[in-house]
């Protein structure tokens, strides 16, 4: 099961739904115009069902295989949501919206994905039932966990779900998975220290917010540094340092931070939000201050499922000769998780080239990629559900 010659055939059409897809970015739920096309093209596809609206603004299609004996339902997701950055690629089919553009690749992901949902629907070479899943709100909104609470599994009996996403630096076309964690867990903490506000000339009649909010910077990085086993994987990023002062010579009242943890385990996520709140407490108190943290868990450990990532690793090998098995785990998070923890399935690379890294500005999805990356699509359901002879 190499690339299939007709995703071949069907490049430039595939090409040309991405280029589409990629001058009308839209934000998180926001997908209305891209959620729309989806559901248009997958009713002119003919598929059995084609249901808008769930879990707020994701679209669902069915396509039913020659025959059913095996009553099994295989998921394919695809994410439809771009980020509010200003696009630099420099191409004739760029951004038309103003500070949002696709620099995540979700623009081949959906395009690669109705692909594979026209060739399953004109071929139907498989035993069972197809769910194609596009997804909205990918970018920190959770859409994923907005489908699930909206019936995703249930309405549709999906028993296996398989996901996939472009990756720069790796050949084009290539494919990349690991058995376990795949992604980490992403955390977000908002710490605001209060002291004593006052002329910067007077330090001593002060409380420093600047000096404890430093020095709580610097503390955080023990978590990983030293309480966290030098085998596991964690991260704690401070990214915002604001004050409510603005003047040079004015030493603020309060500071407030934010930043993010990353982790591959739960335990080790445990260690740090306790840890985040801890330090940050008792070093704000160390200096006469005052420090609330407020910690928020997003998304899970994207954790492929063994026997899964098997099935997903021997359909990458058909498609393009080899599979890089040992790929490393991203301290990057994926809302896949969500559909993860709640059946079995797998998460896999697809090399975008050499690119730049996603979430730049000069980010662009490799359309010599979609004929690898819809073959994939297709060969998970043809071989998950084989017509019997």
């Amino acid at each position: 099961m190499p690339v299939k010659n007709r995703f071949a055939e069907l490049l430039p059409e595939i090409t040309a739904w991405r280029r589409d897809f990629h001058r009308n970015p839209e934000l998180d739920y926001q997908v209305h115009r891209t959620a729309g096309r989806v559901a248009q093209l997958l009713r002119e596809f003919g598929l059995d069902e084609v249901t808008e609206g769930v879990g707020r603004t994701g679209v669902v299609g069915v396509i039913k295989g020659r025959s059913d004996s095996s009553g099994r339902v295989v998921g394919l997701r695809a994410d439809m949501d771009a980020l509010p950055i200003r696009e630099q690629t420099g191409v004739d089919y760029a951004s038309q919206v103003p500070g949002v553009m696709h620099a995540c690749g979700h623009d081949g992901h959906t395009a690669m994905l109705l692909g594979a949902a026209k060739y399953l629907a004109e071929t139907r070479n498989f035993d069972g039932t197809a769910v194609v899943i596009f997804q909205p709100a990918e970018e920190g909104g959770g859409g994923g966990l907005a489908m699930i609470r909206d019936g995703l599994v249930e309405r549709w009996g999906i028993q296996e779900f398989y996901g996939m996403h472009n990756m720069p630096g790796y050949p084009v076309g290539s494919f990349a998975i690991r058995d376990g964690a795949m992604m980490a867990a992403t955390d977000q903490f908002d710490i605001v220290v209060t002291g004593k506000g006052g002329h910067a000339a007077k330090p001593h009649d002060c409380i420093d917010t600047t000096l404890v909010a430093a020095q709580i910077i610097v503390a955080l990085q023990s978590i990983v540094s030293r309480n966290t086993d030098p085998l596991q994987s964690a991260v704690v990023s401070v990214c915002v340092v604001e004050t409510d002062s603005t003047a040079h010579n004015v030493i603020p009242q309060v500071v407030r931070m934010k930043g993010t943890a990353r982790s591959l385990d739960p335990q080790v996520r445990d260690r740090l939000e306790e840890g985040i709140a801890r330090i940050a407490t008792h070093t704000a108190a160390a200096f006469g201050a005052s420090a609330e943290v407020a910690y928020e868990r997003g998304y899970p450990v994207t954790v492929n499922h063994s026997e899964a990532t098997g099935f997903a690793a021997e359909v990458a090998r058909a498609v393009a000769g080899d599979v890089n098995m040992e790929v490393q785990p991203l301290m990057a998070g994926e809302d896949f998780s969500y559909m993860l923890n709640e059946r079995p399935g797998a998460y896999i690379f697809v090399g975008n080239g050499d690119t730049a890294m996603v979430h730049h500005p000069a980010y662009n999805f490799d359309d010599n990629a979609i004929p690898a990356g819809s073959s994939w699509y297709a060969g998970m359901v043809e071989a998950r559900m084989p017509l019997r002879a």
